[in-house]
């Protein structure tokens, strides 16, 4: 779901780009497994005969396609499953498209798409429904609405629009283990592609873009050669070594691999790999994140034929395409993204127009909002002042899984000193009526371990007044 907004230098960035088919259908389209994990399970949970699914932002619909595959293969499903896909205006996906009527001939139920922002969803829904699903929906509500703001508003209004006892069936990316984003970490960086993205990206994100490092002690510090220096005089070419929130440091993760992705797609390194499909999953060791990489060759023009020669010379023909080990496949993107990023700083027109694209697309969004701990507490504590007598936390402890991505682990771990952990982070929360204090029970102790004792307190306050 993506809105267009003003940037904390008060310049509008657009957000067509996410909007745009092509990327829903390819870049958007992906992990529908993952993301029907907790709805398969409030479906299990849910006891109507007909129960009514909301999915916020369906993307390229990936979601349903899986929903409907899993669905089909069971005999015990619902007698109908009514859905309703919230997209924001505008939106438009040819997967999706074929994802509905994927739906709709097997008869499992009604498939509405309707139009819509995910702030407005009291106002979309005339009724309250069995279960609400959404991806990575709460940062893009921090960073195209109106930051912590618009995060709390979401939290009070998925209680109204979910039935007592309804489900909302939450999916991200995974935050980083303390217990605030503003903790200060010391983080080492030696490879000259990271070191480049950070000098071109860091600045401009701080500067621009909507995020909570406002902090007087937020002020990143760089030192190279044991000397301070400012984060866009970074010298690729030396290590450097960052004292910042530890938050940023995932932002600055985070960003890089998508930014990767982003290359990737768009053909500029000079190949393709296959990032959906049967052949995006040629596992060697699944375990370790160890795969085989299937790509075909692109017209890059800036890419000499020396160096398509040597991928070439560390490639495998395989049928009309080629496959490396994911490893050696790595480093060299890692070596064309360098190129890329040093010439599109120095000017070059093709570079710097993919590094725009991204900035455009992706580049302005906070991916790491609340801590998990504080996502739980905030949840629970919001929607108990939401004047609904329920409370939204997981009832038990398999309502809370953080998946780790094996092959983003191995790749991190071989190119930063200290990486952080790599994944998604999944919550089924239930809306919990006040009165069900036998549910009430098992979700507070399924957050004890989870949150801090500060934030069980504040819950233990808010359950207090609500009671």
């Amino acid at each position: 779901m993506t809105v267009q907004t003003e940037t904390a230098a008060g310049h509008a960035f657009a957000t067509a780009a996410k909007s745009a088919a092509g990327y829903l259908d390819e870049a958007a389209n992906s992990h529908g497994r993952e993301k029907i994990r907790m709805v398969l399970d409030a479906l299990a949970r849910t006891n109507t005969d007909a129960p009514h699914l909301v999915e916020i932002g369906p993307g390229g619909g990936a979601a349903l396609q899986h929903l409907t595959a899993s669905l089909t293969r069971t005999a015990d499903r619902p007698r109908t499953l009514d859905i309703t896909l919230i997209e924001a205006p505008g939106v438009l996906s040819q997967a999706l498209a074929r994802a509905i009527d994927g739906y709709h001939a097997a008869d499992l139920g009604t498939c509405t798409l309707t139009n819509g922002l995910a702030q407005d969803l009291a106002a979309i829904l005339d009724h309250p429904v069995d279960i609400v699903a959404a991806s990575a929906l709460m940062h893009e509500v921090y960073s195209y609405g109106s930051g912590y703001r618009s995060i709390h508003a979401m939290m009070q209004t998925l209680p109204t629009v979910l039935k007592p006892g309804g489900h909302f069936a939450y999916r991200d990316v995974r935050t980083t283990d303390a217990a605030t984003l503003h903790e200060t970490a010391t983080h080492t960086y030696t490879h000259r592609g990271w070191l480049q993205f950070i000098r071109m990206f860091t600045s401009p994100y701080l500067n621009n873009s909507r995020h909570p490092y406002h902090h007087c002690g937020d002020d990143p510090t760089v030192r190279q050669n044991s000397r301070i220096v400012a984060l866009e005089d970074i010298d690729p070419r030396t290590s450097a070594v960052i004292t910042a929130p530890i938050g940023l440091f995932r932002e600055i993760q985070r960003h890089y691999i998508t930014f990767r992705d982003h290359a990737w797609r768009s053909g500029a390194l000079g190949f393709l790999p296959r990032l959906e499909g049967q052949l995006s999953a040629d596992w060697i060791d699944a375990a370790a994140g160890h795969k085989r990489v299937h790509f075909t060759l692109t017209e890059a023009e800036w890419i000499s034929p020396r160096q398509r020669a040597l991928l070439k010379s560390v490639s495998e023909p395989y049928a009309d395409h080629y496959a490396m080990d994911g490893d050696i496949f790595d480093e060299c993107t890692d070596a064309a993204i360098t190129e890329l990023l040093t010439l599109a700083e120095s000017g070059d027109e093709r570079c710097a127009a993919v590094w725009r694209e991204w900035i455009e697309r992706e580049g302005h969004e906070t991916y790491v909002y609340l801590t998990l701990n504080e996502l739980l507490t905030e949840f629970a504590i919001t929607s108990a002042q939401a004047n609904t007598d329920t409370v939204m936390m997981p009832r038990t402890p398999r309502d809370v899984v953080t998946p780790e991505r094996a092959y983003y682990t191995r790749y991190l771990q071989k190119r930063l000193p200290n990486p952080l952990a790599d994944g998604k982070q999944l919550v089924l929360f239930t809306n919990i009526p006040a009165h069900d204090t036998q549910a009430l029970t098992a979700g507070i102790e399924t957050l004890r371990p989870l949150c801090s004792r500060a934030a069980m307190a504040r819950l233990n306050c808010a359950l207090t007044q609500m009671m």
